[in-house]
């Protein structure tokens, strides 16, 4: 922990949203700091200059390790492998490395709630910050942001004392935390960014860092129906909520469905937060995340009618199952968010209609047989694009006499892939993007390949 940054020489590695405004934070207290990208001025866009001129030096176009001789720490971007070679060289050299999270969780005032897991992350922390923004009281404010909306490090003179704090944490920002949230929930731990940490082992590794920090004053938020969240209970210091479907006589404090509702127990009582047909969200995935949500919010104390108006007016986050547009009977899906085939998988849960469904992408080193059995039980026709077709063409295999899937179609880009569904799909099909892979192979994040998806379909005519 590096108490003082005035003068401190830090390289900041990867130029977007995190790696910006860490820059304009350390520039600001008088750091002198180096922001390197191996993009082109261009392809970063208009914040090269304002950057510049409060004294950020920019090293744009390579990674030059010349630049690690007079630093003194580096600070790693949400998606900066650790396999980078300059990052290789830092550690070698023993530089110690940081990230905007880190940073932010050693100056922040208030206390702060951390979500993290393999999916519904995004989902559940708006949830709970939709709650926390009914629940605070005037002059204090809620914040929300993290691996979601705006990096929090630029707002930390803002933040004050008796301010609502929400981050989404992921795996990648956890790898370098070295201090846990006061509430910190693991919502699921499920194979996702093999191809970033190698095994499962190291994954949950990274996950579990969220609590390793924790003392006894603190909370934890456990799955008790996902394994590899409730596997982390020994490690938990503090008081644990849990959350889970199902009602058990061994739940202290947490939450669980009983006669259609939303129950939060707490010392011993059990409170109605929400009847389940007044949640706008579609599947059980997203049940889940409500009861995950008013478990967190339930151990930060908030109240029962922030709960329940916060849940009851929230449609879903953008770009996760958002509905785009009914054309000639068909209605567009926009998943994009889904860059896992456990994501893909919850998506087609959340379906009854025939599916048309847009697979592909970069593969992120992860096992593709469940997805696979479920493609073949409830999806009509797959078109798969990028550069994983192959290998999920492979694990499809072919459809098979008898079963709901009855065509495979590989359409190359990503582009002719929505030209094939907007040809195949019928009356009463739903198209659905949730392709299982990131997007990198061909967009700069899956929000970019969303709003492709979305401007495309918006124009068919």
């Amino acid at each position: 922990m590096i108490k003082n940054w005035q003068g401190k020489n830090v390289l900041i590695l990867g130029a977007a949203r995190q790696g910006q405004a860490l820059a304009r934070y350390l520039a600001g207290i008088q750091a002198h700091v180096i922001l390197n990208d191996k993009r082109s001025p261009a392809e970063i866009g208009n914040e090269v200059e304002s950057l510049r001129l409060i004294g950020v030096e920019l090293v744009l176009g390579e990674h030059p390790l010349g630049i690690l001789d007079h630093v003194d720490v580096v600070c790693l971007s949400g998606g900066i492998p650790l396999t980078l070679p300059i990052v290789i060289a830092a550690v070698e050299k023993g530089l110690p490395l940081t990230n905007d999270s880190q940073i932010f969780m050693e100056e922040v005032k208030a206390p702060v709630i951390g979500i993290t897991g393999s999916a519904g992350k995004t989902t559940t922390t708006t949830l709970v910050g939709r709650i926390a923004q009914k629940a605070v009281q005037s002059p204090h404010k809620a914040w929300v942001g993290g691996n979601i909306g705006l990096p929090l490090v630029e707002y930390l003179d803002e933040i004050k004392t008796g301010d609502n704090v929400i981050l989404e944490l992921s795996s990648f920002q956890l790898d370098q935390m070295t201090i846990s949230p006061h509430i910190a929930a693991v919502l699921n731990i499920t194979p996702n960014h093999l191809d970033r940490h190698g095994t499962m082992e190291d994954y949950t590794a990274a996950k579990a860092r969220i609590l390793k920090f924790q003392g006894q004053n603190d909370i934890a938020v456990l799955n008790r129906e996902d394994l590899g969240s409730w596997n982390l209970t020994n490690d938990v210091k503090g008081s644990l909520y849990t959350f889970g479907l199902n009602s058990t006589s061994q739940i202290e404090n947490g939450t669980y469905i009983k006669n259609g509702m939303v129950y939060l127990k707490q010392n011993g009582s059990e409170i109605p937060v929400i009847q389940i047909d007044e949640i706008k969200l579609r599947g059980q995935h997203n049940l889940t995340n409500v009861l995950a949500a008013v478990a967190i919010c339930g151990a930060a104390g908030m109240p029962l009618d922030a709960m329940h108006s916060g849940i009851s007016g929230f449609a879903g986050v953008e770009h996760r199952l958002e509905f785009v547009r009914e054309w000639k009977g068909v209605t567009w899906i926009n998943d994009t968010i889904a860059t896992a085939p456990e994501r893909t998988l919850a998506a087609l849960e959340s379906f009854s209609e025939p599916i048309v469904l847009l697979l592909g992408g970069k593969d992120k080193k992860l096992p593709w047989d469940t997805l696979s059995q479920k493609v073949h039980q409830r999806v009509s026709q797959v078109i798969l694009f990028g550069e994983a077709s192959e290998k999920i063409s492979a694990a499809l295999g072919k459809p098979i006499a008898g079963e709901t899937l009855v065509a495979i179609h590989s359409a190359g880009t990503f582009t002719n892939a929505l030209e094939k569904a907007a040809n195949v799909a019928s009356s009463g099909d739903v198209v659905l993007l949730s392709p299982g892979c990131t997007s990198y192979d061909a967009f700069r994040d899956f929000e970019e390949r969303g709003n492709y998806f979305k401007n495309w379909v918006s124009e068919l005519r």
